[in-house]
């Protein structure tokens, strides 16, 4: 089994998981993780489209099997290596809509929101300023919602940590990147602090990270962020689709 994936929101996922799996007992010995450097264009290469012809980090091998998607991904491997974090039961669908939910509003509105935020220096600022407006109300109705479901529980789907806290903790966490101001919701803030103080969730976080950068980044390491950043989302630092393919 590998995983091709980098140190972003979506990256993270998985490497929480595979941490929070190993805490739970299972050692995924034949599991290796293989960094994908997207500020040099490694995604858009024809050995990484071949994996995944969206060309987006993470990607997942089983044996013949490639499954893309960060949240596809954690469902896969919560089923193939059962414990707590997905209930095999019928109580999995108190947690796969919050994952699905995940996928759907929270990576969008965030990662629009830092887009705009931090990376898109050839958009001009009059030009910005209407997607700011938007995405930034959007990420904090979506924080208003993760409010009310913590309202009289720890975690999002109970007293359980699941995968639907996974996908959501590497998003929420790093809102002073996106400059969403969640403070105004102390428990989101507990919540995001409750996650953080697990052993599994800070191994997961340190991949492609040095350990005294997990948390808060260097000045140096945020000027790469948002220069990776800038090349990815900039139309002109894209490499293409390889030949032969649509």
């Amino acid at each position: 089994m590998d995983l091709w994936t980098s140190p972003t929101p979506n990256g993270w996922k998985v490497t929480i998981l595979i941490e929070e799996l190993r805490e739970a007992g299972h050692a995924l010995s034949h599991l290796a993780i293989h960094t994908v450097d997207l500020a040099q264009g490694e995604h858009k290469t024809e050995a990484f489209t071949a994996r995944n012809p969206n060309q987006k980090i993470p990607v997942l091998q089983d044996g013949k099997r490639f499954i893309m998607e960060s949240c596809a991904i954690l469902q896969y491997l919560a089923e193939q290596f059962p414990t707590s974090l997905l209930p095999m039961d019928g109580d999995r669908w108190e947690v796969l809509p919050w994952l699905y939910w995940q996928a759907a509003n929270v990576g969008p509105a965030f990662g629009n929101k830092l887009s705009y935020t931090r990376y898109m220096d050839d958009v001009p600022e009059p030009a910005k300023a209407h997607p700011l407006e938007r995405f930034g109300r959007e990420s904090l109705r979506l924080v208003s919602v993760i409010d009310h479901q913590l309202r009289s529980q720890p975690f999002l789907c109970g007293s359980q940590f699941t995968i639907a806290d996974i996908a959501l903790f590497p998003w929420i966490r790093g809102y002073k990147w996106s400059k969403v101001d969640i403070t105004a919701w102390p428990r989101v803030m507990e919540w995001v602090a409750r996650v953080r103080a697990r052993p599994g969730v800070g191994r997961g976080l340190g991949y492609g990270v040095p350990q005294d950068e997990v948390d808060r980044w260097g000045p140096d390491r945020k000027e790469a962020y948002a220069r990776g950043g800038q090349t990815i989302t900039s139309p002109l630092g894209q490499k293409p689709v390889p030949k032969g393919r649509p």
